[in-house]
């Protein structure tokens, strides 16, 4: 071989060397700058994280984007949802060294919650777990109370149980796949009935009644506080509750909901919300009395204070995190049995994604 053709070779040797050097430079920087980055994840502080009891919590807290800031909470002056109203009132969160603003919810809790026009609020799980689960910008921090909802008939009517309905008409009042619908279904599955015999209706809560008299409606849904005037006038009767019966009145029915970037980017913030929110809710389980005197104090509940009272007495505020986990088990399993999430929800995963309570 000429001198010219060994001196090719050499040169392309040298560019395929360099080419080389470069490539494994490159993926030698893509590993660190991938490890780094998984490195920053793991290091980065979940809610479960935080120690509320840290002497050096303070100066972490001021990191977050939200310190300092006023927190938007919705309450609609429901007496089953009061716990953030009392915290705001009673100084649970100043005690957090937050402060709030209540807002009443005007709109659903999947628009005010996912969208960051609230920050935090107290509803449904049977309203909550679907958008959720869908992947709406909200999650859970804890169980907020027992109770507050039944299935009514009419006093007089020939309906005793769930199975009675095969082939009726009931009434729900905020949509399928909303909380009434929802908590009806898991009514008649529980009973063994094939929820596929019953058909539901959406009519106007004012209007029920009526529609019930006429014979339009065989049964309803209504939050107990609405249907106790009719039940002491004798007109309706529950057949089956999530207040009282024993199967269900140890559930949560409502949980606190954050909205999810809000916790994951704000976890001190969101750990102190959710202490705020456990005192005041230990506070009105041991004082029914005085707590129905403050929500009315507000403008909030009935405007009855006995009648408030009494609604209370009915709720158990002290869920715990366990409890509240154990059940939202069950309704992911429910729901996916129902088709309103899809079969692989039903899963350690999802409920991981939707439920993130405070470190103990």
């Amino acid at each position: 071989m000429n001198k010219k053709g060994i001196s090719l070779l050499l040169l392309s040797a040298m560019l395929f060397s360099v080419s080389g050097c470069g490539n494994t430079a490159k993926r030698a920087d893509n590993n660190q700058s991938s490890e780094k980055k998984e490195e920053k994840n793991e290091n980065k502080m979940t809610i479960a994280d935080v120690d509320l009891n840290d002497p050096d919590l303070e100066e972490k807290w001021k990191k977050e984007p939200r310190y300092g800031t006023k927190i938007t909470l919705g309450y609609n002056g429901g007496l089953c949802t009061s716990g953030l109203g009392i915290a705001h009132i009673k100084g649970f969160l100043a005690k957090q060294g937050l402060e709030g603003e209540i807002k009443n919810l005007q709109l659903s809790v999947a628009d005010a919650i996912g969208t960051g026009k609230l920050d935090a609020t107290t509803d449904h799980i049977s309203t909550s777990v679907v958008p959720a689960v869908n992947g709406t910008n909200m999650v859970f921090t804890r169980g907020a109370h027992t109770g507050c909802k039944s299935l009514f008939v009419l006093k007089d009517s020939d309906i005793k149980k769930t199975s009675d309905l095969i082939g009726k008409e009931v009434a729900i009042h905020d949509g399928i796949g909303a909380s009434d619908h929802n908590i009806a279904l898991r009514f008649l599955s529980r009973d063994k009935v094939d929820y596929s015999k019953v058909k539901f209706k959406n009519v106007e809560t004012a209007a029920t009644i009526q529609a019930m008299q006429n014979g339009e409606i065989h049964a309803a849904m209504f939050s107990d506080q609405f249907a106790q005037k009719f039940v002491d006038q004798g007109v309706i009767r529950p057949i089956r509750s999530i207040t009282t019966d024993d199967d269900f009145k140890i559930e949560p029915c409502c949980v606190l909901i954050l909205n999810k970037k809000f916790v994951e980017e704000n976890p001190i913030t969101a750990a102190k919300l959710t202490k705020a929110h456990k005192e005041a809710s230990d506070w009105i389980e041991e004082n029914k009395k005085e707590a129905a005197q403050v929500i009315n104090q507000n403008n909030w509940g009935s405007g009855n204070v006995e009648s408030d009272q009494k609604f209370l007495e009915t709720y158990n505020f002290k869920v715990t995190d366990e409890r509240t986990a154990e059940s939202l088990t069950d309704v992911l399993k429910d729901y996916a049995e129902f088709n309103l999430i899809k079969a692989e929800s039903n899963s350690k995963e999802t409920l991981a994604e939707i439920w993130r309570p405070m470190k103990k």
